[in-house]
This record gives C-alpha cells, sequence and structure tokens, in this order.
C-alpha cells in the first residue's frame, strides 16, 4: 500500500510539474505577445496554482504600469516634436532677415573693428540658422512612420553621387578621399532621398571630425564604410555620436543633429548605421537589408 502512494505522490508530483510548465510557457508566449503588439489585453492562465496566479498578476500590474508610463512618454514626445516644429518655425524668419540685414552692412563701408564684430556675429547667425533647420528638419522626419517614398535604389549611383556634390568642401578642407565602390550593382528598396540625407549628413561629419584623409567602401554585401583619423575622439564619444544634440570639442560648429538624423532615416527604412573607434580611427557602418529584386 506505501508503495502504491509514493506511486500516485510521484504521479501527482510530475503531473503538476508538467502543469507549472505548461503555464509558465504560456505566460512567457502571452508576456512576448503583449510587449510586441499594440494591445490591452493582458495575461490569463486557466491554472488555479496559486503561485502561477499571483505571478500572472503581478505581470499584469507591470504591463499595466509600463503603459501609462509608455502613454506619458508618447504624450511628452508629441508635445515635444509640436514644440520644437513651432519655435524652429518661428526663429526661421527673423534670423533670415537679420541675416540679410548683416550681409548688407558687411558690404557698407565701416571700421576695421566694426567689420571684425560683424564678421563675429555673422558666424554666430549661420550656425543658428543651420540649428533652426537641422531642428524643423528633425521634428518634420519624427513626426513620419516613414522616411518617405521607397523604390529601387541604385545605392552605388546614390553613393557615387554624394561624395561628388561634397568633393568641393572635401577639398577646401584638404581631404582627399579614397574611394572603393563595389562594381557589383547593389539594389535596396529605400528612399532615394532620405539615402542621399543619410550619405551628405556621413560626409559632413567625415569634414568635421577627419584628420585629413578619408576611405569611403562600399562592399559587395551592400555595406557602406565611412573610416578616417579622429584623433580628437574617444571610442566613448564615437558611441555618443548619434545622440541628439552631442557634440565634441573638434566640432564646435556643429549642431549635433546630423547623425542623429542618419540614423533616424536608416531605421526607418529598415537599416542601421553603428560608430566605433579603432587605431585613432572613426569607423562609420551603414547597413540595409538587402531587396529582392521582382
Amino acid at each position: 500500500m506505501i508503495y502504491g502512494l509514493l506511486c500516485i505522490l510521484i504521479f501527482s508530483l510530475i503531473v503538476k510539474i508538467i502543469s507549472l510548465k505548461s503555464t509558465a510557457k504560456e505566460i512567457a508566449e502571452k508576456l512576448s505577445y503583449i510587449l510586441k503588439t499594440d494591445t490591452n489585453i493582458k495575461i490569463d492562465i486557466p491554472s488555479r496554482d496559486k503561485a502561477m496566479c499571483f505571478l500572472a498578476d503581478s505581470i499584469n500590474k507591470k504591463i499595466d504600469l509600463l503603459r501609462r508610463e509608455r502613454l506619458l512618454y508618447e504624450q511628452g514626445n508629441a508635445e515635444l516634436k509640436t514644440a520644437v516644429t513651432n519655435i524652429s518655425h518661428d526663429i526661421r524668419t527673423p534670423l533670415t532677415t537679420i541675416c540679410g540685414y548683416l550681409d548688407v552692412m558687411k558690404r557698407m563701408e565701416k571700421p576695421k573693428k566694426i567689420a571684425e564684430y560683424l564678421d563675429i556675429i555673422d558666424e554666430r547667425a549661420a550656425l543658428m540658422q543651420q540649428l533652426t533647420e537641422e531642428l524643423f528638419g528633425y521634428s518634420v522626419i519624427l513626426s513620419r512612420d516613414d522616411a518617405g517614398e521607397t523604390e529601387e535604389v541604385f545605392v552605388n549611383q546614390v553613393l557615387a553621387e554624394s561624395i561628388s556634390g561634397y568633393y568641393a568642401v572635401l577639398a577646401e578642407k584638404g581631404i582627399e578621399p579614397q574611394i572603393n565602390i563595389s562594381e557589383k550593382r547593389i539594389v535596396r528598396k529605400l528612399s532615394r532621398t532620405a539615402l542621399s540625407r543619410i550619405f551628405s549628413n556621413l560626409l559632413g561629419n567625415a569634414v568635421k571630425y577627419s584628420g585629413g584623409d578619408l576611405e569611403i567602401t562600399l562592399t559587395d554585401s551592400g555595406e557602406v564604410i565611412f573610416s578616417n583619423k579622429a584623433d580628437g575622439l574617444t571610442s566613448g564619444q564615437a558611441e555618443r555620436l548619434f545622440d541628439r544634440f552631442y557634440t565634441v570639442e573638434t566640432a564646435r560648429s556643429s549642431t549635433g543633429l546630423g547623425l542623429s538624423i542618419a540614423r533616424t532615416l536608416a531605421r526607418k527604412m529598415g537599416g542601421n548605421i553603428t560608430a566605433e573607434y579603432k587605431d585613432g580611427k572613426l569607423i562609420i557602418r551603414v547597413l540595409f537589408e538587402e531587396t529582392e529584386i521582382s
């Protein structure tokens, strides 16, 4: 009889363990689904086990708290986007007027000291104008769910055109780029305008941080790599280059939005941009998922 009771007890424990494992798996699957989707459902389990019911109830309470915090974040983020858009829009008109009058004053006869002061004011006004335009552009990008209308884009061509368009600026800074573009036709379904903006911002970043060199590579796999010496950077700073408004001492004229805009656009098109600082070089990589051509 004792042997029989032990068998029954062991069998009951096995059934209990299997039931608990099944319930735990169900909780994990439902939690994963809730976190991945925009839904108001909660974790509901058929098990009557007190511990599992307590676990499910605790998770549901945390999910409710997370939803409330997410809603507050989204509301605050939307208000911030609207405020940035309105402020940058309101600043653009008077700032354009100021720059116009400064241009007129610089052409007038005036004492040397006044001319120096006007040059300083003009430089600061130009930076403010750049910041305002980038703020306005950034807020517009954030307000959209995508980066624009997509099409099958020949990445090789867009990259070559972007480099060509930036060549005068690079030459002015004494930068002779080493270009290695794959002969393989790299096609991705992207917004051509957004891709050009990404390459332009990355080239602009190279002008700010380059130690006089720049290597641009488009590999057969479609990865675009920008590499240049950047003695003024550290590994920690390289990781923060994509943060909004982040700048380093070597780029005081920077608004800190260029790389942030580039990464935002890349992610909206299913790609990503990463940066690392290795052996005295800043290496930025751009990669988009391969497109199946119909």
